[in-house]
């Protein structure tokens, strides 16, 4: 009897072991790792993202911004969950495609973070993204009236502006978050090769080659939708930039993007 006992503790022990190791493991093969450390400039653009469009009006207590990491396509950057206005570089995290945090180290990521995550792994060109909820952008999300180009600085609005359903994408009733990674990749799939997608009575997605375009992206959207707005307030016909005309102001104007990035930046900056 007492042998028998003493038989079942080793096994016990030794499969208690072995499960240990295996969990060892497999933590060690899913933790994502990081992709060394950034160019603090790029960290101080990220910061300086965040600060421009709670300035410029794009978010307030909530939206955010992103970069991809220069060393490691799979892996970008973006702050822990706060307030963009309040974001400073040691809030920034780094996160796998799958959304998952290198090191947390105990802070709150966004729930949202997956629209970053999915966008990144579907469009290889695509260096950062902003999530708003653009105020004058969100009744072109939820009516019949489309978006479209009104003046040369929103030129890159030429070609339409597809508009996120979720409910589509869930089958059915959601808290209109993307909270997870299905999710993100439907909002993906529906931005496709395009600068801009507005999410039904939720906000925006903008995404840029740089923080600069990006942030140029989503202040000028907004822009766009308030005049737009006011122009069919008016009245009659609007006259919208016609294809080729958005397509000649996007490549004029484009060029000239960090004119008004020093400027958003210094006075987001310094206050």
């Amino acid at each position: 009897m007492l042998m028998t006992t003493r038989r079942q503790i080793v096994v016990a022990g030794a499969a208690a072991l072995a499960h240990a190791m295996i969990a060892r493991v497999t933590t060690a093969q899913t933790a994502p790792t990081s992709a060394g450390p950034v160019d603090p400039g790029l960290i101080d653009d990220l910061v300086a993202a965040n600060r421009i469009l709670a300035d410029q009006g794009v978010v307030d207590g909530y939206g955010h911004v992103s970069v991809r990491h220069p060393g490691d396509p799979q892996r970008y950057l973006m702050s822990r969950s706060i307030a963009p206005e309040l974001v400073t570089a040691a809030d920034v995290m780094e996160y796998d495609l799958d959304s998952n945090a290198v090191d947390a180290r105990g802070r709150t990521s966004y729930l949202e973070r997956f629209i970053h995550g999915e966008i990144y792994r579907a469009r290889p060109d695509v260096k950062s993204i902003v999530h708003n909820h653009s105020p004058s952008v969100i009744p072109f999300g939820v009516s019949t009236a489309p978006l479209r180009p009104l003046y040369h600085m929103s030129a890159f609005l030429g070609g339409g502006v597809p508009v996120f359903d979720i409910k589509a994408a869930a089958n059915g009733p959601s808290d209109m978050l993307v909270r997870t990674a299905a999710l993100g990749r439907a909002l993906a799939q529906t931005l496709g090769a395009r600068p801009v997608a507005l999410m039904r009575g939720h906000g925006a997605v903008v995404v840029g080659a740089a923080p600069a375009q990006a942030v140029f992206r989503s202040v000028y959207t907004e822009v766009n939708a308030r005049l737009q707005a006011q122009a069919m307030a008016l009245g009659g016909p609007v006259t919208y930039l016609d294809d080729e005309e958005a397509r000649r102001a996007e490549a004029s104007v484009g060029g000239t993007i960090t004119r008004p990035w020093e400027l958003w930046r210094k006075k987001a900056l310094s206050r």
